[in-house]
């Protein structure tokens, strides 16, 4: 059975973030449910002064592939796991949906779009939720969370929006690479550029900064663009300020 499980809220100021949860929980799944679970993405929600959030405003979703019948005892403890470890004055929200029971798809990812760029209730997220029979619930606070949760849900269905956690890790001797190399890493599905031109595989990159993909096209995808040294094309990745916006 494949499942959506979402996080949003759960951290405040001076705690881990909701990243670091959504990366324990996912764990936790693979080891006591004897899941599979794929990386955590993060997506960027609506930043305004009516919307109470910590720092960023943003939800946290992963898949994993379970055991049917283990659906509702994995639901328990995900809801355990946020009252136990979210950080106090936190609003914890938790989304889980199964993906092949999903129907009228397009309505939960036009709410996580919708989410992206105005503000929306506890109320419209319930309903949605009830009508498209996905688990939704609050663990804390004012359990704000929820509409983080399903927004999240929505977007990573979608396919074309956020960013993969964490960064890449290189050593400096891989920092000068090409195409090839860099697509034989498991964390990178594709490399291309904004307006979707794929180098080839050949192709000279130079690694700047940090390193991190973003999902787009249900894929793990490094951004890079052109740049020129002498006579030679070679291809180097967006900065993190650059990869801000997905």
């Amino acid at each position: 059975m494949d499942i959506l499980v979402t996080i949003d809220d759960t951290d405040n100021l001076l705690s881990r973030g909701t990243g670091h949860l959504a990366e324990i929980l996912r764990k936790d799944i693979e080891k006591i449910f004897k899941g599979t679970t794929s990386r955590i993405t993060r997506h960027q929600l609506f930043v305004c002064d009516e919307i109470p959030y910590t720092s960023h405003n943003s939800a946290m979703c992963f898949e994993a592939s379970i055991n049917k019948p283990d659906i509702q005892d994995l639901i328990k403890y995900c809801a355990n796991f946020l009252e136990s470890e979210s950080a106090e004055g936190s609003d914890p929200g938790l989304c889980v949906a199964a993906v092949n029971e999903l129907k009228k798809k397009d309505t939960l990812i036009q709410f996580g779009k919708d989410a992206t760029k105005k503000v929306l209730t506890k109320d419209q997220a319930y309903t949605l939720a009830g009508k498209l029979g996905i688990h939704l619930s609050e663990h804390g606070g004012t359990g704000g969370g929820v509409i983080g949760a399903l927004a999240g849900t929505g977007l990573r269905l979608y396919g074309n929006n956020g960013r993969f956690r964490g960064w890449l890790e290189f050593a400096d001797n891989e920092r000068n690479t090409t195409i090839k190399k860099l697509l034989e890493r498991e964390e990178i599905d594709q490399i291309a550029t904004e307006s979707g031109l794929i180098p080839a595989l050949n192709d000279p990159v130079i690694l700047q900064d940090k390193v991190k993909t973003v999902f787009l096209n249900n894929q793990s995808v490094l951004l890079v663009r052109q740049v020129y040294a002498s006579s030679e094309i070679l291809w180097e990745n967006l900065e993190k300020e650059e990869i801000k916006k997905y």
